[in-house]
């Protein structure tokens, strides 16, 4: 579907934080990132509150060297625990995170939440479609955009640099 550049090792690796509870779309997005042969890590936790303790360095994911900062994030909106939204409010409202690119993954294609999703910060909206083979279109499609297309912000100590 997507060109890949032959020689990927120019390419700086994506740390990219996977939030999902379902466990079949947690499996396709994996296999679909390696198959890409794309440099990024994937990191995933299985609701809100987890992905808060990992961003936050709380619980077990205090070692910022094994759980390190996502350059971005894949966020589903219904969780258990914390939602999509309640992350996303909580990432957007510190300074030290809000800078972080989010892209809302998730069934819903209601316009509440689509339009909660751009105005609580997040800077792509994805449906997850119903079929395996066109949901691994999107994560390539996504994949392709992030790393080839799109260039990310600097991590946040950078920031402090250039503000």
């Amino acid at each position: 579907m997507f060109e890949y550049p032959e020689n990927n090792q120019h390419q700086k690796p994506i740390d990219i934080l996977l939030v999902e509870d379902n466990e079949a779309d947690i499996k396709i997005t994996i296999r679909t990132f390696k198959k890409s042969r794309l440099a990024n890590r994937l990191f995933v936790v299985r609701d809100g509150q987890e992905a808060l303790d990992y961003i936050f360095l709380q619980g077990h994911y205090q070692d910022r060297t094994a759980f390190p900062l996502p350059d971005l994030i894949l966020l589903d909106i219904n969780m258990p625990k914390v939602n999509g939204f309640q992350v996303l409010e909580n990432l957007k409202r510190n300074e030290e995170f809000k800078y972080i690119p989010v892209v809302i993954l998730t069934t819903s294609q209601q316009e509440e939440d689509i339009a909660k999703s751009y105005a609580t910060g997040a800077c792509s909206f994805i449906s997850k479609p119903i079929g395996y083979e066109e949901f691994t279109k999107k994560i390539e499609a996504f994949n392709y955009y992030w790393q080839i297309v799109n260039i990310l912000p600097p991590k946040k100590d950078s920031f402090h640099t250039v503000l």
